[in-house]
Parts: C-alpha cells; sequence; structure tokens
C-alpha cells in the first residue's frame, strides 16, 4: 500500500496567503466557522451569500458581505460551503463566469468533483478541505486549541502554489493542529457516503433489532432505550475508541462485560455484511448513486421514503418514552402537504413497496 501524506501545523506557512482575498461561499454552520477561523488567523475574509437571514448573521459577525457574483469577482481564494445538490447551478450561473484566471477554488466535499456534477475551468487551482467535524466542532476546536481531522488535497494544479495554498489555509482553519490526511477527493466522497449508505444503515437495522429482542421479551421500553442510546454511554464509548482504540477501550469495562463481549462475539463475526456493503460500494464508487440522486424522481422519492421512515415503529416507542422519562419531545420534521398524491406516482410506486417493507419493526 502507498503511503498516507498526512500535514501538521510545521508543513505549512501562512505567508503564503499574504495579500491573499478569500470569500467564504454560504455562511450556514461550516460557513460561519470556517469564515471565523480564517479571519482570527489574521486572513482578508469576506462573504458572499444569497439574500436571506444567514446574510444578515455575517454582516452582524463584521463581515463585508456581497451577492455571490460580486464576492467571486473580488477573490483570490473560493471556498465552497454550500449544499451539494444546489452547487452544480450556483457553480455555473454565479461561480464561474466571475472567477479570476489563476484563483484557487476550496471544496469542503469532493461529492460534485468526484462525479462530474461540477467541471472547474482549466485556469484555476481546485482544492479541498473537508472537515470531519460539524461547524461548531471546528470553530470550538479552534477557540480550545485542540484543532480536528481533515481530508485535504489538490484535484487541479495550474499556478505551481495550489499545495502551499492547501496547507496554509488548513493552518489558518486549525485543522493541522490535528492534522489533514491527504486523500483525492473521489476518496472523500466514496468515504463520505459509504460511511453514511453502508455503515450507517448496517448499524441502525442492528440496533434496531436489539431493542426489538428485548422488548418482545418483555423489558421495559424506558430501560431498552436508555441503555441501548439515550443514557448517552453509547456516545462516551465512541469517544474512547477515537482517543485510544476500538479494542484497547474495553479495558475501560468490566470484566463481565469484557468476557461476555469476546465469548459471545464469535457468533456474529460472519454476518453476511460484506456482500451487502461491497454492493453500496460499487453504486458510490461508479457514480451511480450520484446519478440518482441528481435525477428528478429521486427528490420525490425522497420525501416518501423520509416520510415513511419517522413513521416507523421505533418513533412510537420513543415519544412514550420520552413522555414518560419527562423529556422534551422535539418536533423536527412536517411531512410533505401533497403526500397522498406523491404516494399515487406512478414511476415510483412499485420501487418503493420494498423500501417500505424494510421500515418494519
Amino acid at each position: 500500500m502507498p503511503e498516507t501524506n498526512i500535514y501538521f501545523e510545521n508543513n505549512a506557512n501562512l505567508e503564503k496567503l499574504k495579500d491573499k482575498k478569500i470569500v467564504i461561499i454560504g455562511y450556514g454552520n461550516q460557513g460561519r466557522a470556517q469564515a471565523l477561523n480564517l479571519r482570527d488567523s489574521g486572513l482578508d475574509v469576506i462573504i458572499g451569500n444569497k439574500e436571506d437571514s444567514y446574510k444578515e448573521k455575517a454582516m452582524k459577525d463584521g463581515f463585508e458581505t456581497f451577492n455571490i457574483s460580486e464576492a467571486v469577482k473580488r477573490a483570490d481564494i473560493v471556498f465552497l460551503l454550500t449544499p451539494d445538490e444546489t452547487m452544480p447551478d450556483m457553480f455555473e450561473k454565479e461561480i464561474e463566469p466571475n472567477l479570476k484566471d489563476g484563483a484557487c477554488i476550496n471544496f469542503a466535499s469532493g461529492y460534485n468533483i468526484a462525479f462530474n456534477l461540477i467541471n472547474p475551468p482549466d485556469n484555476i487551482d481546485v482544492i479541498m478541505i473537508a472537515p470531519r467535524m460539524i461547524g461548531v466542532g471546528v470553530r470550538e476546536n479552534y477557540l480550545n486549541g485542540e484543532g480536528f481531522y481533515s481530508f485535504i488535497g489538490v484535484h487541479q494544479e495550474v499556478t505551481g502554489n495550489a499545495k502551499e495554498i492547501l496547507l496554509a489555509l488548513a493552518k489558518a482553519l486549525g485543522t493541522l493542529k490535528k492534522g489533514g490526511v491527504e486523500i483525492s477527493m473521489k476518496q472523500e466522497a466514496i468515504l463520505d457516503l459509504f460511511n453514511e449508505q453502508a455503515f450507517g444503515p448496517a448499524f441502525g437495522r442492528v440496533l434496531l433489532t436489539c431493542i426489538k429482542v428485548l422488548i418482545n421479551n418483555g423489558l421495559p421500553p424506558e430501560a431498552v432505550l436508555i441503555e441501548m442510546y439515550m443514557s448517552n454511554e453509547m456516545s462516551y464509548t465512541y469517544q474512547k475508541m477515537a482517543q485510544i482504540g476500538l479494542v484497547k477501550q474495553t479495558n475501560f469495562h468490566s470484566h463481565t462485560s469484557q468476557y461476555g463481549a469476546m465469548s459471545r462475539g464469535v457468533r456474529y463475526r460472519k454476518l453476511p455484511l460484506e456482500e451487502k456493503m461491497q454492493k453500496s460500494f460499487d453504486e458510490i464508487a461508479s457514480g451511480k448513486f450520484a446519478k440518482e440522486w441528481s435525477g428528478k424522481v429521486s427528490k420525490l422519492k425522497f420525501k416518501i421514503i423520509k416520510y415513511f421512515a419517522m413513521k416507523q415503529e421505533i418513533n412510537k416507542i420513543e415519544q412514550e418514552v420520552r413522555k414518560n422519562l419527562k423529556l422534551k419531545d422535539f418536533d423536527v420534521y412536517s411531512a410533505p402537504e401533497n403526500i397522498e398524491e406523491l404516494l399515487k406516482k406512478p414511476d415510483v410506486k412499485n420501487e418503493l413497496k420494498s423500501i417500505m417493507d424494510s421500515f418494519e419493526f
């Protein structure tokens, strides 16, 4: 296997950004965090955003703020921090026509480049700094000096300075305090999507199966949900996995816990998961998923799938448990108003049946 390049603060020089004007496109969670970090590192930062509450927030935070086209015209370095699905249209209409010759554009996700949804012109540098942390964490870990991991890379080199610019920006953001791991934009996109489409659903199914077995055997739902995830014990265990190691962290558990997990764990060593996960990997790597998600029908399917996902039995159990534990109930989802009409669409009706079956508890 080829050696992985990992960069730290001593590999970067902020002087490479002297006299460079940086524009952050999109002042959402990542946009605000990264803009503040860059400014606090002494860099010249402006904001490009449409007319909305995020633009108002940027102005209150003391940033010069422009519409997207005007901001890009002024910038030497452009950070694209808007949602993946809206970025191609924005890039075509507002970004590309206004880029300076020799400018540098930074993506926080490899998705649109990896699957050819955006094809940048050949007169600019294209780089990636993809934080492995939500926006709030990007800001907090800059302020506390701990840093955060990022995947970084140069996708297109034109000026001869792309790598130096990349590392300087990564240092200014605070990620090199922890480490910047060099990978391609395609690799970043695959890792991100695979985590969401293979590990996440597989873990979710295991969790739901455990809850079902315990409740079916007479255990109180309140006790089951607290034991399985509501106590935050699992999140603490995940923290120790990251800090110490996947196996080494087991030493923090009781001997009974360790013996039970290790002696019974062999029963689950050969779960039929690899073939299904390989299928998910192939769909991602080939671009099949990206093509599917870009289609109009997928937006329709998403509304319907989410509607049924919110109707799962676990949601009803959770609602009752939270009520009994006197916890606040959060309403963060509204069903589409035209759900009945959506369900009658012939181009998705048959395909959705198998998906709906999978939501049974």
